[in-house]
């Protein structure tokens, strides 16, 4: 019998990881047989008809709490660890209580994590949970070389890197569709882009405070595009700050790369993450990077600035100064722009996928 590899993501948004679990899992289900479970039926048609979709039938979930959706998928999970004789597990989320039911009936499991311990990891309990827990995994997957570090450093964890896989040819494909309505960039403005979930973690207000600093000094846009809970929270400010005509939101597009395309500059204000992989989209699509220097993942993606420009986390006075660099000599920055398209190599989508092909077969077999 062949065995089962299940996917465990209960709450689908419209992330970084949620890319690369589509990305993956169509892969791997071209070479293995794969279930996804989850709380949130509305990304169905984003994986391959290959693969079984074990979740509510109704979509009671979608935006409900994620800890309500953890515990949901618990239950379908032990549903499918009774139910399935030769079954294997590679968590996406929830990874400390999808390892305590794969050790409670000795179920072999992959975790990827998916953020920097930074947001995470905030106090001393948590800590030591996290430490006990994730040995028990048989595999912890990252996905950059500093998160790496900071695993082994906190939680005395030797964690396998994987680079998210990132498909170029799809990314420029998209990019030449067509936008539908004229979009709120202006010829001879520095025209700036945030694609990012609404959320603290993103720290958009960073973003708006440098721009307000800005506002009166340069003809300049900022496209702010994304759903979250922070979305009243950056209305006001805008509002309160007379930003109107500065700064335009857009909800969250499955398709952005036409607008990326049309920017000059994309910007990630993040306060913490794992790879973010809008800066790889951004770098393939030829856009300049300015990024905080964020645990983990800018710093990285961008050589320690020899890729794009980096600011200090939460600091929107450095922020401005470094749109100012850029606004007053766009030119200087292009070496610098394909320099870092040509380092996107490492990031190879079949070369990465296959290295996680290789992990489920080495530790889940």
């Amino acid at each position: 019998m062949q065995k089962k590899i299940i996917l465990f993501m209960p709450s689908i948004e419209f992330g970084g990881v949620e890319k690369n679990l589509y990305l993956l899992s169509n892969f791997l289900s071209k070479k293995l047989k794969i279930a996804i479970i989850t709380a949130d039926n509305l990304s169905k048609k984003k994986f391959s008809k290959d693969i079984e979709y074990i979740s509510p039938k109704r979509n009671f979930f979608y935006k409900k709490k994620k800890y309500l959706k953890y515990m949901v998928c618990i239950i379908l999970l032990i549903k499918q660890i009774l139910s399935v004789k030769n079954i294997a597990v590679f968590s996406f989320q929830a990874n400390i209580y999808a390892i305590i039911v794969c050790k409670i009936f000795n179920i072999k499991i992959i975790t990827r994590s998916n953020t920097s311990p930074t947001g995470w990891s905030d106090n001393f309990l948590k800590i030591y949970i996290f430490k006990k827990v994730l040995r028990l995994s048989n595999l912890v997957i990252v996905n950059s070389a500093e998160f790496k570090k900071e695993m082994n450093k906190k939680f005395n964890i030797k964690s396998k890197l994987i680079l998210n896989p990132l498909n170029k040819k799809e990314i420029i494909k998209n990019s030449k569709f067509k936008l539908k309505k004229e979009v709120f960039f202006k010829k001879d403005y520095l025209n700036i882009i945030n694609v990012s979930r609404l959320t603290d973690q993103k720290d958009h207000i960073t973003l708006l405070k440098a721009i307000n600093i800005l506002k009166n000094k340069i003809k300049l846009k900022l496209l702010i595009v994304g759903d979250g809970a922070n979305k009243s929270k950056i209305i006001d400010f805008i509002y309160l700050n007379r930003l109107h005509k500065n700064v335009k939101l857009k909800n969250f597009q499955a398709n952005p790369y036409p607008l990326i395309k049309k920017s000059d500059l994309l910007i990630l204000s993040s306060k913490y993450e794992g790879l973010p992989n809008i800066l790889l989209e951004g770098i393939t699509l030829k856009t300049f990077i300015i990024s905080s220097n964020c645990n983990t993942g800018p710093k990285e993606i961008l050589d320690n600035g020899r890729y794009g420009l980096i600011f200090n986390v939460g600091n929107e006075k450095e922020l401005a100064s470094k749109i100012l660099m850029y606004y007053h000599n766009p030119n200087k920055y292009d070496k610098m722009k394909f320099a870092a398209y040509k380092s996107l190599d490492k990031y190879d989508f079949e070369k990465n996928c296959d290295l996680y092909y290789k992990c489920i077969k080495n530790y889940l077999f």
